[in-house]
């Protein structure tokens, strides 16, 4: 039975057509993968059409045989609290700050008329999307858990009302690759079990091949290629589908040339970090558990896990943005001061780059003021027209046209903005960068085009880098060691291609063996 069908389906918005007269259609039980870049017009194909964006929407898009284009507000609400599931791409942003999980978790469970649910059936919602401490996740708020936590909640969140299709945006961007497999296998198995539709939106084709029934690819809002997702995978017809396959990071190949290593630059022992256990309980979750590590100037050090590892944790602490118990972190073989204690001094040696681009930019701000703010608060020395010269000469150095400096972050596209987050922290001369996930949210093309920046900009400055990331293949393109946690520890860490080639931890060959 077709549950979805598209016809002529065309979406434009502020009179600009973004999708231009595309169809396809999903059986019950089946998944249909839309795969492309930023900006072709997928998540709005799958939004759109049912209210959730402020698009103009013409042609045809039928659920159920009900025709949506056109349907009043009061029937798309409908629709969307019985029928259909929504996981969107940035999870702390779709779940409410201020509610706890278990909250919004019977929110979502009630709003098709369902009996309110026990604590127990809460808790064995998010156990069967992979959750830990499943009992303790429903009295924390969504700050509390890690970006992979988020997302399996929002997931948990989707289907607890039994929906008949699940539209998941991105479901595994901020996932690490054992987690990837085992969402996408739990969704396919949902969708075989209950009869449910998904309609998937990815950028990855070689990640969604394995998973989904079947695959269209977008490229400017037009359909350029069609079928079987594994067919399309092994034999791709379009150039374009050839172009997203090739810039998918793998662990084979040839290893990139990475840069010399020199002195020590930052060195931590004995680092640990505990949290206060949420809700009614007593005593402390260790989030970190004596872990030593350390980066050379020029050397690029990934810190790899799975989500809910302590990675973001640790670095945060090492670079003095987070709290600390215990441990040493020196820095040129001095000690740093506590983080209240940090002087511009020290904040300017090391800058951090956020996860997500646009999130992390101000949105109120023009792109000359956000490059700027650094520089005028670690570098009084500096005056205006310097800081001014300097904002120009860190956007060129990141591949941005000065002219950019006049736009706000909504005015940007995804590696835009990434590229602007790079620039603010290059502004005071930093010798560590702090990558945390700096790639994950961007589609395949875009990230291989950061990453070759910041591979560019380490060999031109003898930048130290610091990244936590989730993909190990990732980590491959740009960093000379591999260090891996699991559970707050370090659990395994050694130069990139002998982790790859011979993981002697268990964490480690899963990870490897995900990757691959």
């Amino acid at each position: 039975m077709t549950l979805i069908a598209a016809e002529g389906l065309r979406i434009a918005i502020g009179g600009r057509t973004i999708v231009h007269d595309i169809g396809f259609s999903i059986d019950a039980g089946r998944s249909l993968a839309l795969v492309g870049a930023s900006g072709s017009g997928k998540s709005q194909t799958c939004f759109a059409p049912f209210g959730l964006s402020p698009a103009t929407v013409t042609g045809s898009f039928r659920f159920d045989g009900a025709e949506l284009v056109g349907a009043g507000e009061d029937r798309l609400r409908a629709i969307r609290g019985r029928d259909v599931g929504f996981v969107f791409q940035q999870p702390l942003t779709a779940l409410t700050p201020h509610l706890t999980i278990g909250a919004q978790l019977r929110e979502a469970w009630t709003q098709a008329g369902a009996p309110r649910p026990s604590r127990d059936e809460m808790a064995a919602a998010l156990e069967r999307v992979g959750l830990d401490r499943t009992r303790e996740r429903l009295d924390q708020y969504p700050h509390r858990l890690s970006g992979g936590q988020r997302q399996r909640t929002l997931i948990a969140m989707a289907i607890a009302h039994r929906p008949r299709l699940l539209v998941a945006d991105e479901p595994t961007t901020a996932l690490d690759a054992m987690l990837r497999t085992e969402i996408m296998q739990l969704l396919g198995r949902l969708c075989r079990e209950r009869g449910m539709a998904m309609l998937l939106v990815s950028h990855d084709l070689a990640s969604v091949a394995d998973h989904a029934d079947d695959v269209a690819v977008l490229h400017d809002g037009h359909i350029v290629e069609t079928g079987p997702a594994p067919m399309l995978l092994r034999n791709p017809r379009s150039d374009y589908a050839r172009a997203l396959i090739a810039a998918s990071p793998r662990l084979d190949g040839p290893a990139p040339p990475l840069g010399p290593v020199g002195a020590p630059l930052i060195e931590a022992r004995g680092v640990s970090v505990s949290f206060a256990r949420p809700g009614w309980r007593r005593g402390q979750l260790q989030a970190v558990a004596d872990a030593d590590l350390s980066v050379a100037e020029g050397e690029a050090v990934a810190i790899v896990g799975g989500s809910g590892s302590g990675k973001s944790t640790l670095a945060r602490a090492i670079a003095r943005l987070g709290p600390i118990d215990c441990g040493t972190v020196d820095w040129r073989g001095a000690p740093l001061p506590p983080r209240k204690a940090m002087r511009p001094r020290h904040r300017a040696g090391m800058q951090p780059v956020f996860q997500d681009p646009v999130a992390s930019l101000d949105p109120l701000w023009k792109v000359a003021d956000i490059v700027a703010e650094p520089l005028r608060q670690l570098r009084p020395d500096l005056d205006a027209a310097t800081i001014a010269a300097r904002v120009d000469d860190v956007l060129a150095e990141v591949g941005l046209d000065p002219a950019l400096a006049a736009r706000r972050p909504a005015g940007l596209s995804g590696g835009q903005a990434q590229r602007v987050a790079i620039a603010r922290a290059l502004g005071p001369d930093p010798a560590l960068l702090l990558l945390d996930e700096a790639t994950s949210a961007l589609d395949v093309l875009v990230a291989g085009t950061i990453l070759d920046l910041l591979a560019e900009l380490q060999n031109q400055r003898g930048l130290a880098i610091l990244m936590i990331t989730h993909d190990l293949a990732v980590a491959r393109r740009l960093c000379h060691r591999i260090v891996v946690m699991d559970g707050g520890h370090i659990v395994e860490e050694g130069s990139t291609d002998r982790l790859i080639m011979s993981p002697n931890h268990a964490v480690t060959r899963r990870l490897v063996e995900a990757s691959r």
